[in-house]
């Protein structure tokens, strides 16, 4: 499929996936992710996801009592150039249609696509094809990438 194509300006919604292989720095996906960040850093785009990409992410650090791991979580998540969205009553009643019209979307899932419509996230960008199921957003599964 090729390169990722970000729009020129706007808002970029980023699910769980993309910030750990931003943060873990995954040999295949980080290259194609990276082209995200430099857009947020030039301050041409805003990279947003929603706060509970944070509770997500600290799982396993926590679990495994990994201090080093959790710090660069929350340095990544909480003091770069990515902005959590509250999970706001306006988002949940949004996911509760999602997951209303879509039972396969798991209300994770349902809360993350919520966020980026109630926000009006021009782009997602995601490694889970589930997304797929989320009507009215525009999803780019990054594995789709990799396809010729």
């Amino acid at each position: 499929m090729g390169p990722l194509i970000l729009p020129p300006s706007g808002t970029i919604y980023v699910d769980t996936q993309i910030l750990i292989y931003t943060v873990e720095r995954h040999p295949i996906y980080l290259p194609l992710i990276e082209p995200i960040w430099r857009a947020a850093q030039a301050n041409s785009i805003t990279v947003v996801s929603s706060e509970l990409a944070l509770m997500e992410c600290l799982v396993l650090p926590l679990r495994t009592s990994n201090s080093t791991m959790r710090t660069a979580y929350e340095r990544a998540l909480l003091g770069t150039e990515l902005r959590l969205l509250p999970i706001s009553q306006t988002v949940l009643v949004e996911a509760a249609r999602i997951r209303a019209t879509s039972s396969a979307v798991r209300t994770p899932d349902a809360i993350h696509g919520a966020t980026s419509l109630v926000h009006g996230c021009s782009l997602l960008v995601t490694n889970d094809t589930g997304f797929r199921r989320i009507t009215g957003t525009r999803v780019v599964v990054i594995q789709d990438l990799l396809s010729p």
